[in-house]
Parts: structure tokens; C-alpha cells; sequence
């Protein structure tokens, strides 16, 4: 009871009691904070943070800062090397929530080199490869091959095996592709669809679908062992979203197929992007 009460505090702070937070956060540290830092130090809650500023780098411009600006470098190799330390120390590939909790920079500096989190091994990879730091970053290129796989053995053929043949009905050769949806989704409903199918393998445990607004409520993991309600809005395109007069407080997730809203304050999980990188993991057998 405590603890829901200290939460509900938390995510009722107002933006000029989390500006203070991470002014008084930075002044103690000395340079600006990550999101890991703010969270561990100050009563904040991830979830105001984004209700209040659509994201924390929103947050830091407010308060006349800057995580990746003059005197804060974050350098390829310094990204890499905290990410790689996290990977070993969980052993197991970080999730956005595990580096948010517990790296030291935001999760920015690796998405904007690599787009989405998803991408962020196979671009570290090659990062070690070219480095030619294999043998000191064995145990963590093994995480990072063993993940890959682990996306490529959830594709899965799931047509019962001794299916009944319907005379009346023409007879098909094997769809030439890795998608449980054939051609791309036109419309809304073919994006619902598409997300219910691959909803295990972007990491989310669907609890609800709804008629009424936002269309949906999932569950993800964002630390280990620890799981946080999402609530989802279902758009063809991202940008949609605004068009249909929805409230960003009233939505934590948008699931699209094209993602074309520049400068969206919502995190958005774009399908046709997901599609093509499970495609290509499949077909490179890796």
C-alpha cells in the first residue's frame, strides 16, 4: 500500500517539480543526468516524465541541457563499452529498460545510430568486429548471436500437420514469406492483426482490446522479472493518431505500419520496420 502510494505521488508530480528534480540531480552530480541517474536519486517517476514532456530529452532542453552537448560526449566506443558491461552483468542482451535503469547514458545516443532497439546488437556487432575486440567481447558476441537466433526460432510453422484437404477449394504452394500476414496491411485492422501475431516477439503480453480509446493494453517487460502496463493506440500511420483527435496523456504506445509523425512524443513500434528485420534474420540464417 505504501508503494502505490508513493507512486501515485511520484506520477502526479507537476513539470516545474521534475525541472527541479533534475536541476538539483544534476547539480550533485556535476554534469546533466540520465534517466537512470534522475530515477535512482529523486522521487520521479518514468511515467510523469513522458506524460509531462513526451520524452526526457524534452525534459533536459527545459532546464538548459543537454546529455550529448559540449562536455558530455557520448562516443560510439563509450556507448559501446557500458552497453557490452551491462550485457555481460545480466548475461543476456539489455532491454531498453534494463539500460534506461541501469546504463549511464539514455537510450538516445544508440537510437539515433541504429533507429530501434532492436537493431542496437546486430549494430554493436559489427562495431566489435571492426574494432577487432572479438576475443576480449567473446562472452557478449555470443549474447548477441544466441539473441538473433532466438527471433529466428519463434518463427514457427503453425498449420496443424495433418490438415484436411477441402476438394472444392484451390491448393496453394508455400507462402514465400516470414510474415503470418501475406501482403502488407492496408487499413487499421490489418495492423491489429499483425501485431496480435507478432505480439510475443516485440516482447509484449496483450491483456485487453478494446472498441473505445486507446485500442489496447499490453504488458512489457522493462526490467528483469518486472513488467509495466502499456497502453497502445492502433494507427495504419503514425500519424493518424492526430487526425483522430486523441490525447497523448491518454496513450503510452503507438502500433503502425508507417511511421510518419515528425516529432511524435509517443513511442511508436513501426510493423513494416519489424517485419523486414525478422525477414531478413530468417533468410541470413543467423
Amino acid at each position: 500500500m505504501a508503494f502505490l502510494l508513493e507512486q501515485t505521488v511520484q506520477e502526479t508530480m507537476t513539470k516545474e517539480e521534475i525541472m527541479k528534480a533534475i536541476q538539483e540531480c544534476a547539480a550533485e552530480l556535476g554534469h546533466p543526468p540520465s534517466i537512470s541517474e534522475l530515477l535512482k536519486m529523486k522521487p520521479v517517476a518514468k511515467a510523469a516524465i513522458y506524460r509531462k514532456f513526451g520524452n526526457y530529452r524534452n525534459a533536459l532542453a527545459l532546464c538548459g541541457m543537454e546529455r550529448s552537448g559540449p562536455g558530455y560526449q557520448t562516443e560510439l566506443a563509450d556507448v559501446f563499452l557500458d552497453w557490452a558491461t551491462l550485457a555481460r552483468s545480466l548475461g543476456k542482451l539489455p532491454t531498453m529498460g534494463d539500460y534506461e535503469a541501469r546504463g549511464k547514458y539514455s537510450i538516445q545516443p544508440l537510437l539515433r545510430r541504429f533507429g530501434i532497439w532492436a537493431d542496437v546488437p546486430a549494430g554493436l556487432l559489427k562495431y566489435i568486429q571492426k574494432q577487432g575486440l572479438e576475443n576480449e567481447w567473446r562472452d557478449v558476441t555470443e549474447l548477441i548471436a544466441r539473441g538473433r537466433s532466438s527471433v529466428r526460432g519463434k518463427i514457427r510453422r503453425s498449420v496443424p500437420a495433418q490438415a484436411s484437404l477441402m476438394e472444392d477449394q484451390p491448393v496453394y504452394g508455400t507462402p514465400l514469406t516470414f510474415s503470418p500476414l501475406t501482403y502488407a496491411p492496408t487499413h487499421e485492422g490489418g495492423v491489429i492483426f499483425l501485431f496480435g501475431a507478432m505480439a510475443r516477439e516485440l516482447g509484449f503480453a496483450v491483456s485487453r482490446i478494446q472498441p473505445e480509446f486507446p485500442d489496447c493494453e499490453a504488458m512489457r517487460e522493462i526490467q528483469p522479472g518486472r513488467w509495466q502496463r502499456v497502453r497502445i493506440e492502433f494507427e495504419y500511420e503514425s500519424r493518424n493518431f492526430v487526425s483522430h483527435g486523441h490525447a497523448v496523456a491518454g496513450c503510452d504506445l503507438i502500433v503502425c505500419w508507417n511511421h510518419n509523425w515528425e516529432g511524435c512524443p509517443l513511442e511508436v513500434v513501426e510493423l513494416r520496420k519489424e517485419i523486414a528485420k525478422i525477414a531478413e534474420i530468417a533468410k541470413s540464417g543467423n
